[in-house]
């Protein structure tokens, strides 16, 4: 990227790729070369960094807690460089999906009501193979003592910050995440290196961020620069007060401070269950009949924290009264479209996306059809059907509605 295109604090770059060209690769490049643009969103709160990775540094502290912690018996204090991270390390690959909290904030203000937050369509998201040594070595490494019961962690936390320059609301930013998540064998949490197979690009932060997979975007912290493992989470702005979903009474921001409860409502952290129409790409398109009276409708899907992959995608035309069966398009390169072989004997990542499709029948011209899809993964979770138009936060995230398109019209 140019650097005139870095953006500032008071400006930062902010974008979505189109949804219906996302959805044709299964591993999402970071640009599309093509057409010479990013394809993978951005996200940011301040500038894009361009950091030298020769001289960058990682710092592994403890802050607060006793010296009698099973888990941290004496004070962390280690430097790592961006070569001891790739060679002192086994490194690892995880495929996963990485969503922003705020991805279809737009149907929600405009299908319920007004929120408040970047207006994301539903392209705020991307799929890819990330590559670095497991954080629960590297934590191992500094002297953190790895436990067999998971609830010997409890009450600590991984505070993850990029000091590299001020953001919006804060002088930094910064994220944290329940040790436990950190140190779960399952949940492959990696400092990573590597996007789809070569060097992170500055946007994406660049020489290392934090990759969390299965929860929100906004705790993979890029340009990451320290690690503090802590008894509380993250005082940061982007923990405390912001990527919550805040109770229904809290219809504004000034309702929101009075009733306190940006202090009661717990940080977002895994992401639900989601599955996105991006065929048609937008409330009010048209699909054509083909030869056979079908009209082909394709999406993704998302599974829920640590329970995936999803297993099964359903789509209705008829605002639920009957649900198709979508075939699950979930493995390739950044360079293949839509596969016709579905896994080439591999199992299906845990927490990757799956790319989806269907082709419905339908008996002649319809108009202002609405589109539903409904993904279920392997830990049963399902998306709501009651209330197909989604749950209102004052924040518009964690969206997940069945509603997927509206006002479709059928040639």
């Amino acid at each position: 990227m140019d650097s005139k295109e870095d953006g500032t604090v008071e400006n930062p770059i902010n974008r979505e790729p189109d949804t219906q060209r996302l959805v044709q690769s299964f591993l999402t490049p970071s640009k599309d070369h093509e057409l010479s643009k990013p394809q993978a969103y951005d996200r940011n709160h301040g500038p894009i960094q361009h950091i030298d990775a020769s001289t960058h540094k990682v710092t592994i502290k403890s802050d607060s807690i006793p010296t009698t912690s099973q888990v941290v018996p004496k004070r962390l204090d280690l430097v790592l460089t961006v070569d001891d991270l790739r060679s002192k390390f086994s490194q690892h690959t995880v495929t996963c999906a990485l969503q922003c909290a705020g991805n279809r904030r737009h149907e929600m203000r405009s299908r319920v009501k007004e929120v408040s937050g970047v207006d994301w369509g539903d392209g705020a998201v991307m799929n890819a193979e990330w590559t670095g040594p497991l954080l629960r070595d590297v934590l191992t490494s500094a002297g953190l003592i790895e436990q067999e019961d998971e609830k010997e962690y409890e009450g600590l936390h991984v505070q993850m910050e990029c000091n590299a320059t001020k953001v919006q609301d804060d002088e930094w930013y910064g994220s944290s995440v329940p040790l436990a998540v950190a140190m779960d064998r399952e949940r492959e949490v990696i400092l990573a290196l590597e996007m789809n197979g070569t060097l992170l690009p500055a946007r994406h932060g660049a020489p290392v961020r934090s990759i969390i997979p299965g929860i929100i975007g906004a705790r993979s912290v890029k340009w990451l620069d320290k690690i503090v493992i802590s008894p509380r989470e993250s005082q940061n702005h982007y923990q405390q007060h912001d990527y919550k979903v805040l109770p229904p009474e809290a219809t504004s921001p000034e309702k929101a401070e009075e009733l306190g409860v940006w202090d009661s409502t717990p940080a977002m952290q895994d992401n639900p269950i989601n599955s996105i129409v991006a065929v048609p790409a937008k409330d009010g398109d048209e699909l054509r009949r083909d030869g056979r009276g079908r009209v082909k409708i394709a999406g993704y899907a998302i599974p829920q924290g640590k329970d995936g992959p999803v297993e099964k995608v359903e789509v209705s035309i008829d605002e639920g009264k009957n649900w198709v069966g979508a075939r699950l398009l979930d493995d390739g390169d950044e360079n293949t479209t839509h596969p016709s072989n579905m896994h080439k004997g591999k199992a299906r990542g845990k927490y990757s996306w799956v790319l989806w499709e269907v082709e419905i029948e339908v008996d002649g011209p319809k108009e202002d059809v609405n589109i539903w899809s409904k993904a279920t993964d392997r830990g049963g979770n399902t998306m709501k059907e009651d209330q197909p138009e989604g749950d209102w936060n004052l924040r518009g995230v964690g969206y997940n509605a069945v509603q997927g398109r509206t006002g479709v019209r059928i040639l």
